[in-house]
């Protein structure tokens, strides 16, 4: 019964506990009395093993702090801890006992951190036991974890002046190989002690970002409201209820920050709304159906910012140090800057109905060089948000200054707390390591504010996409914070224009000084050359189009997602987009195309060569001219020169035929090229290249073909004569005598055709070939489909 109320309870006895340790000095009474007889230099060697043991012996069990509550107490309190212990060890632990420990008062950021940083249990550092509020198990079994709450009166501890307490939970007991009273486990946290309101209030601008990862692609649906399609559905997991952005959207609409958002998130989410499609791992579409869900956030998100401050990046959140690092010795990166930041109004007013600030740019975790500045600048922007590991303070400032810093050509680099800002990195999946995140936030913020009495500025700038996780542990300590007595809440554009501190640090770090580790997840040259060859390949292509938007736009906005701060750390993903998107766009100016030509006959002196354009798109092409170029024009000419152009103009699906004049002067074979080009000179797709078979008919030729004729036409007309005057004299009555006699004149008269063949010596016979008199066969008529071999073309 007692084991019982001693496992469960958290109050013993001041008695029991008593008689409890008394019993454990006397049990080793005995072994003390055998060391004080060893020799002298045995207990040096004893004491030495005792010292390794109790060294070890602290982390023997794990203490899991899940929660401290409240997080900041006043006066009139009940401060209740819970969690867990685990014994790590091989051994069970007996007579353990949960204890609360109440450490020194920590007046510098720095000491916080040591504190933090330390493991293992200190005697002397570590603080006094706070009596009287303990929970004993009378025994942890190897590989158990045991929950604990133990609750103390605030007015309990003892609290001293304002300030932070070093805090403590830790466990004591013994093992079998060490029967005695020993600490072995401790965690360690702060308990911030700010019970009246502060001479001072810092005043605290807390940015809570909206941004995520690219979702969608260059690829829109041939339909007049070009359904977008998207890499995946992941971006309708994070706004369903439970995602990632869905819970930011959450918390964030109860608290006093300053929300900063990519405007390709919202565009992309809007999208979602009107109908989507999702690309699969074949190439093909789904139709997405989570237009419910977008429709629901979109407007959550309206609601939650409608009275509050909206810092829009520029669109995709562009990766402004490597643009300045890699991208601006690539022509256009620049310009691809500059129309990300343009867009960024109209796209958030739009959809949000709110107007917002985009003066600002965020390098990746506030790491800023001169370059950085410069390009971030460049695209209009007159506000960095900086960090404070970054632009470090140098000099020998004894408290933290206000983040608006004058760092020349009229922009301020507004410097984020480095320790605040980074307070929530990390796994904190579990409630232990939420709970001391938010402590040691609420530790550096309270610190902070007793450096001075000065009026200070403050700005916290979390990671640019924290998970659920670290997104409940930034809300709660933000609820603390802004309930607290120490600390006020303040909009950044407030911070930025806020009163600098004289001695504050307002030099740039040089480029070496940036770290090594942001470089190397930076997007390389390479990306940027291929973003500038998908932007040459753009502008040929938008010249020839009835409806440029409906390219431009799609495209203009890949190209800006290809440069997103959100490809860290995943290169091959970037790449893969970046020549997708380059794919789809060849894809699109091959379906303008020139049909391809078999070799093509050309019999006489002139003719016409029918060249087929083909468009296959869904919008008409128009400012193209179609250029036939003969590469023999001493044998056949176009047009009555080496070539001939045409303007084209083709509807959406359909083609076109265009005829060239040509002129043979002289017989054999030319090749013939046909190539479109745009009006500006510039040649557009593939050249299609044919040869013409010129067969020229000789003057000699025509003049044997044109006295034969001649002939037949005179032998024709005696012919004609002859039957004539016959016929005349039968009528006369002067036909044959009884004897058979006719007159005179010639009997049988011979065919002049007869007449040649035998000055010729020869008879026509069946089966003989056609003489150069025969009549030409007729062209075949024209054939937009593409020629078969032999071709001929129209005379």
């Amino acid at each position: 019964m007692a084991e019982a109320a001693d496992f469960q309870g958290t109050s013993p006895s001041p008695a029991r506990r008593w008689l409890r340790r008394t019993g454990a000095v006397l049990a080793g009474a005995p072994l003390l009395a055998g060391l004080l007889q060893l020799p002298a230099a045995m207990p040096a060697d004893a004491a030495g093993q005792t010292s390794a043991k109790a060294a070890s012996g602290s982390s023997t069990v794990a203490i899991a702090l899940d929660s401290l509550s409240p997080d900041a107490p006043v006066e009139g309190d009940t401060l209740t801890v819970s969690g867990t212990v685990t014994n790590n060890g091989k051994q069970a632990v007996t007579d353990a006992e949960v204890d609360l420990r109440l450490g020194p008062r920590l007046t510098t950021r720095s000491a916080i951190d040591t504190a933090a940083q330390r493991t293992g249990y200190q005697e002397g550092v570590d603080g006094s036991v706070v009596d009287d509020y303990v929970q004993e198990f009378s025994k942890l079994t190897p590989g158990v974890s045991e929950r604990f709450s133990i609750a103390v009166p605030v007015d309990k501890l003892d609290l001293g002046p304002d300030g932070v307490y070093q805090f403590a939970v830790s466990l004591s007991g013994e093992t079998s190989a060490q029967p005695w009273d020993q600490v072995l486990g401790i965690q360690r946290t702060f308990l911030p002690w700010q019970p009246g309101e502060a001479d001072t209030r810092t005043k605290t601008t807390v940015l809570w970002p909206l941004v995520s990862t690219v979702h969608m692609t260059a690829e829109t649906g041939s339909n007049e409201q070009q359904t977008p399609v998207f890499l995946n559905d992941d971006l309708a997991k994070e706004i369903s209820p439970g995602g990632r952005l869905d819970q930011l959207l959450s918390l964030g609409k109860t608290l006093d920050v300053t929300w900063v958002i990519d405007p390709d998130l919202l565009a992309s989410v809007d999208a979602m709304t009107r109908g989507y499609r999702v690309k699969n791992d074949d190439g093909t579409t789904t139709a997405g159906n989570r237009q419910a869900v977008a429709k629901k956030w979109l407007a959550s998100l309206q609601e939650a910012v409608a009275d509050k401050e909206v810092v829009a990046l520029p669109f995709a959140d562009p990766d402004l140090a490597s643009i300045a690092h890699n991208g601006t010795s690539v022509t256009g990166s620049l310009s691809h800057l500059k129309e990300a930041t343009d867009v960024v109004a109209n796209t958030v007013e739009t959809i949000l109905h709110v107007e917002p600030t985009t003066d600002f740019a965020w390098p990746v975790d506030g790491a800023v060089d001169p370059s950085i500045v410069k390009v971030a600048t460049s695209a209009g922007a007159d506000k960095v948000i900086a960090r404070s590991d970054s632009l470090e303070e140098t000099g020998g400032l004894p408290y933290t200054p206000s983040a608006a810093r004058p760092i020349g050509g009229g922009t301020t680099a507004v410097v984020a707390d480095a320790r605040l800002s980074t307070a929530f990195q990390g796994d904190l999946t579990k409630a232990s390591a939420s709970t001391l995140a938010v402590q040691k936030f609420l530790a550096q913020s309270l610190t902070l504010n007793l450096q001075t009495n000065n009026e200070r500025s403050i700005v916290v700038a979390p990671q640019r996409m924290p998970t659920g996780r670290q997104a409940q542990a930034m809300a709660e300590a933000v609820t603390a914070l802004q309930g607290g007595s120490w600390s006020e809440s303040q909009e950044l554009t407030a911070t930025a224009a806020a009163e600098p501190d004289e001695s504050a640090t307002t030099e740039v770090p040089s480029s070496s000084a940036y770290p090594s580790s942001l470089r190397k997840q930076e997007l390389p040259r390479s990306a940027f050359e291929q973003i500038a060859s998908t932007q040459n390949k753009l502008d040929k292509f938008k010249v020839i189009l009835s409806d440029q938007s409906r390219v431009v736009t799609p495209f203009g906005r890949a190209m800006n997602r290809e440069m997103s701060t959100s490809w860290r750390g995943r290169a091959d993903t970037a790449e893969s987009f970046r020549t997708d998107v380059e794919s789809y766009l060849k894809s699109l100016i091959s379906q303008v195309t020139l049909i391809e030509k078999s070799e093509t006959k050309l019999s006489g002196r002139s003719a016409t060569i029918p060249v087929t354009v083909q468009n296959n798109l869904v919008q008409g092409v128009e400012h193209l001219v179609l250029r036939l170029t003969s590469t023999s024009p001493n044998r056949l000419q176009i047009g009555g020169a080496a070539y001939e152009e045409q303007p084209v103009t083709v509807s959406g699906g359909h083609s076109q035929t265009v005829k060239f004049t040509t002129s043979a002067k002289a017989n054999g074979r030319a090749t013939v090229i046909a190539q479109l080009y745009t009006q500006d000179g510039q040649a557009y797709g593939r050249q299609v290249t044919f040869d013409v078979k010129v067969t020229e008919i000789t003057a000699t030729v025509m003049l044997v073909i044109g006295g034969g004729v001649l002939l037949l036409v005179l032998a024709g007309f005696r012919m004609y004569t002859q039957r004539k005057r016959a016929a005349a004299r039968e009528a006369d009555g002067d036909g044959p005598d009884e004897a058979g006699e006719v007159e005179d004149g010639p009997q049988n008269p011979e065919d002049p055709e007869d007449r040649l063949n035998k000055e010729s010596g020869t008879r026509p016979r069946a089966g003989d070939p056609e003489q150069p008199s025969d009549p030409t066969p007729d062209t075949p008529a024209e054939n937009a489909d593409p020629s078969g071999t032999g071709e001929r073309v129209d005379r």
